[in-house]
């Protein structure tokens, strides 16, 4: 485990490198807000023989103004359409144009108001949920005052945070640009589940250092850490493998509908279990690695 703490510098380049990366993404491509967020229409339909190819079913509809935004496959005979608002009468239009043989599984439509009071609840909500852990990581640490201050904690946890969540969110931008990728409420809970997954092992292992800080285990503060490193780094790295393996069969074989939000957990839970050994606590070392926690 000296290892960790050795090579903090680099594992904290790694991941400067991965973020920054991560950044420019969303910054060139941008985020490409599902019609949840910007209103517009959902329709599910299943074929009875072979779907037609997705160029095929663009094209049927192309000249009905139908605002079409995407089309996937679903399940073995499935389709799903992103359109723009559509009335009734366009409904029905659309359906008239996939042509018999198709059978409508599920229709929706969200106006513009309800998609831009989603897009502003999402993302309070995303912003309280840090703000809580934030608050609930120096309670809870509040009886550890020497050598790292409540806030100290406090500060690596969002941290760590932060990495775990722009990692997924710049990969998002990027399939978003090149392969129509969009980030829908199914994608909103999945970075609320990395938040959520991210700061209980970041937690674990913030818990057994203060565990061995407070029976005095080890000769220093940095010994103290990678003593503490040792202990948990075996149960972290197990259980974010085994939660992994679950999600990738998800993303794998569970569908195109659940392809997104798959994606997204498996990226942030690869990045949390990242951050909670290898970044955040070398941010607590007395030092302070470039000068974020002195």
């Amino acid at each position: 485990m000296k290892s960790i703490l050795r090579y903090s510098k680099f594992f904290f380049a790694l991941s400067l490198i991965l973020m920054l990366a991560s950044i420019m993404s969303i910054a060139v491509f941008g985020l490409k807000p599902g019609i949840e967020f910007t209103g517009g229409s959902i329709l599910e339909v299943a074929y009875e023989q072979d779907p037609p190819s997705l160029e095929s079913v663009r094209s049927q509809l192309s000249g009905l103004d139908v605002g079409l935004v995407s089309a996937q496959r679903v399940e073995e005979r499935g389709i799903l359409l992103r359109m723009g608002d559509l009335s009734e009468e366009k409904h029905q239009e659309v359906l008239s144009a996939l042509g018999e043989g198709t059978q409508e599984m599920r229709f929706e439509s969200i106006g513009p108001v309800i998609g831009k009071e989603l897009q502003s609840r999402a993302a309070i909500l995303l912003a309280l949920a840090l703000a809580s852990i934030v608050i609930y990581v120096m309670f809870a640490f509040r009886k550890v005052k020497q050598p790292v201050h409540s806030w100290q904690w406090s500060l690596a946890t969002l941290a760590a945070l932060l990495h775990d969540v722009l990692l997924p969110l710049g990969v998002l931008a990027f399939l978003g640009r090149f392969y129509g990728v969009q980030i829908t409420i199914p994608v909103v809970v999945a970075l609320l589940t990395v938040v959520g997954y991210s700061v209980n092992d970041t937690v674990v292992v913030f818990d057994r250092v203060r565990e061995n800080l407070l029976k005095k285990v080890g000769a220093d503060f940095a010994d103290t850490l990678r003593l503490s490193l040792e202990q948990t780094f075996t149960r972290s790295m197990n259980t974010s493998l085994t939660t992994l393996l679950a999600v990738l069969a998800i993303l794998f074989f569970g569908g195109g509908t659940l392809r997104d939000f798959a994606l997204t957990l498996a990226i942030g839970i690869a990045a949390g279990n990242w951050s909670s050994l290898f970044v955040a606590p070398p941010l607590l070392t007395s030092k302070g690695k470039f000068g974020l926690i002195s």
